[in-house]
């Protein structure tokens, strides 16, 4: 059988590889990466919040505004989160070596968790601060309106931002027939997902900073301005949990969903030589790239290795599966 390979497992089990498993997880990572817009939806997000970020401090230095200021470092905090997604998605592209045999994928989901860390610490921690530090010592509101055009135009490069994101969650959720609740939650490349959650944290971080900015004008109570900082710095660790969540569960690699697992059981299943399977794992080991364990039982022992070679061959053309091993159970 060319390069196949049959071994002796314990309690008679019989593993069936072969050494294409590696080309196969290149070939996937090549056509996955050709598939998504992930880097254009992160390079957007650079781009906006970068601007956003400027005016934001020019406008905190102008208007003296505790949520201006919390907006600010929420932008800076966001640009270089989404600098550190740029990295992980060049790293992540690299294919199988010998120090990793399931290629790189992984790199997007450790940085990914740096930069849920990002938005703690830079977002989070710094906007409570900074709303703590305006209710001890309160300051006059000045340049309104200077404030509110930056937190109106900031708005508009959010949406774009947002928008971009929210396009490509909704293609990959109708490409696997999710809602796009289901597929924010189980999504095997968190990028999209970190912008997506960022942007959205960000639109209610301005409107909740103008409310805050005007209503600090009108009433003269920089409470106003103190309240609206710390809220923005609440939202931001929670979407840093979030965003933290999913990338530790990623990097332990959790099973993929019951949605992703049963195709895959139901195309093994409808082999005419199986008859039943033991057990079906499958963890992602990239965006989009799933490491796939069979355990069955077959039928009888007939040209067992070839019949499993077509299996494991048919599986791997399939985009989404980098890898997989087939274990055979005595019946």
């Amino acid at each position: 059988m060319d390069d196949t390979a049959v071994n002796e497992g314990p309690e008679g089990r019989t593993a069936v590889d072969d050494g294409r498993a590696q080309a196969g997880g290149g070939r996937t990572a090549e056509r996955s990466e050709k598939k998504e817009g992930s880097a254009w939806t992160v390079l957007v997000a650079v781009i906006a919040n970068l601007a956003i970020a400027i005016a934001k401090i020019v406008a905190g230095l102008l208007t003296g505004s505790a949520s201006m200021w919390a907006e600010a470092a929420h932008s800076i905090a966001d640009t270089g989160n989404e600098v550190l997604l740029l990295v992980g998605l060049r790293r992540s592209r690299k294919g199988p070596d010998g120090r990793h045999p399931f290629g790189y994928g992984q790199e997007r989901y450790f940085w990914t968790f740096l930069a849920a860390l990002g938005i703690f610490l830079i977002g989070g921690v710094l906007s409570i601060g900074e709303g703590v530090r305006s209710l001890l010592a309160p300051e006059p509101v000045q340049s309104l309106w200077v404030g509110v055009g930056v937190l109106v135009v900031a708005a508009g490069f959010e949406g774009y931002s947002w928008r971009t994101a929210h396009k490509q969650l909704r293609e990959e959720a109708r490409e696997r027939d999710r809602s796009m609740r289901h597929h924010l939650r189980h999504a095997s490349d968190p990028s999209a997902t970190t912008v997506f959650l960022e942007d959205t944290a960000a639109l209610i971080g301005l409107a909740v900073a103008l409310t805050a900015l005007i209503l600090h004008a009108l009433t003269g109570w920089a409470g106003w301005d103190a309240v609206g900082s710390m809220t923005i710095g609440l939202l931001l660790v929670g979407v840093a949990f979030l965003l933290a969540r999913r990338s530790k569960a990623l990097l332990l690699e959790e099973s993929a969903p019951a949605d992703v697992l049963e195709p895959i059981r139901e195309r093994v299943g409808s082999q005419d030589w199986v008859a039943r399977i033991g057990d079906l794992h499958a963890v992602w080991v990239g965006p989009s790239q799933l490491l796939v364990n069979l355990w069955v039982t077959p039928t009888d022992g007939a040209d067992l290795v070839d019949r499993v070679t077509r299996l494991r061959r048919g599986l791997l053309a399939d985009d989404m599966i980098a890898q997989v091993t087939v274990t055979l159970e005595p019946g």
